[in-house]
């Protein structure tokens, strides 16, 4: 959807406009905006409490249907491990190809589906289509996952994901390496304008930063490495995006990536750690996880194939 700013609304908030404009509550505004699927005069929109003027000109790509954002009904038949659970949030393992919610072409099935059977009173906890859900992982990346039981946690939570008191901690393997042992991409994301599934560091994108750090490096079959990342921000895609602008794609990354030396078929991606502060208790909370059996294969199989030619840099 594109429109120019009529006189009536001129000086309202972005939010609000867009909202007037598709019909779609402010809860799911916010969540386009947090995956910059909404753009005013070509730009993509980071703040919702922006005010436009009269003759600006905002585009919203509206999710396909409204199914896609209704009340969701419990799936059981959804696996899914949990890995902590109190009175106030729980700490997910997320398999890999397990969509977090329902979005355009994805209607069930989900782990929202999932998570609703086994924890139904988080029904009214956050937006409808992604109830207690903190923060999000990519279809195939695997790994851990924070979700809150009550609305409290959850503003709690997500508060302190703003403030960047959440420590997510990844795992990857990458073609090539980068130049140096440790450092951190801080370039901006938004949505590509040649294929809008994809993302791309852009002047106009949202603030976006991730540090790495090398663990360690081979030459065969190809180039590669095993890369610790720790994310700032959470856009879209995020630590794909930037390891692809600096020349070391995540392998098997058929948006974004490299060759599949090993055909794994998926991006190799996961989400080890996790540690935030109890929003209740105050407790420090520090959860890991083990990536699953095709990360490990690929690994072991780097490790193997270079014996002989020199311990891991």
């Amino acid at each position: 959807m594109h429109e120019e700013i009529p006189n009536a609304l001129d000086g309202e908030r972005v939010d609000r406009v867009a909202a007037l404009m598709t019909g779609l509550s402010r809860s799911v505004i916010a969540d386009l905006i947090s995956e910059g699927k909404i753009l005013h005069n070509e730009k993509s929109v980071t703040n919702g409490s922006f005010r436009v003027s009269k003759g600006d000109q905002i585009e919203v790509e509206v999710p396909k249907s409204e199914s896609e954002v209704v009340a969701l009904v419990g799936d059981p038949t959804v696996q899914f491990d949990v890995v902590y659970e109190d009175d106030c949030l729980f700490v997910v393992n997320k398999p890999v190809g397990l969509v977090v919610h329902p979005g355009a072409g994805r209607a069930g099935g989900t782990l929202a589906h999932g998570l609703l059977a086994r924890y139904p009173e988080i029904a009214n906890v956050g937006p409808q289509e992604r109830p207690g859900i903190v923060h999000r992982l990519d279809r195939d990346t695997s790994g851990l996952l924070l979700c809150a039981r009550t609305n409290e946690a959850l503003h709690d939570l997500t508060e302190a994901l703003s403030a960047r008191e959440i420590h997510r901690s990844y795992l990857t393997l990458v073609g090539g390496s980068p130049e140096a042992p440790r450092g951190t991409v801080d370039a901006p994301i938004g949505r590509s304008r040649r294929a809008r599934t994809k993302m791309t560091v852009t002047q106009g994108g949202r603030e976006a930063k991730t540090h790495y750090e090398v663990l360690e490096t081979w030459k065969n079959p190809i180039p590669a490495s095993l890369l610790r990342c720790v994310l700032d921000t959470g856009r879209t895609h995020q630590i794909r995006v930037h390891l692809q602008a600096i020349g070391t794609p995540v392998l098997g990354d058929s948006a974004y990536g490299k060759p599949d030396p090993f055909e794994i078929g998926r991006p190799l991606l996961h989400a080890a750690e996790l540690a935030f502060t109890h929003p209740t208790s105050g407790e420090a909370m520090r959860f890991t996880s083990e990536p699953p059996d095709d990360f490990e294969s690929a690994l072991a199989a780097f490790r193997e194939q270079n014996r002989g030619v020199g311990d891991p840099e």
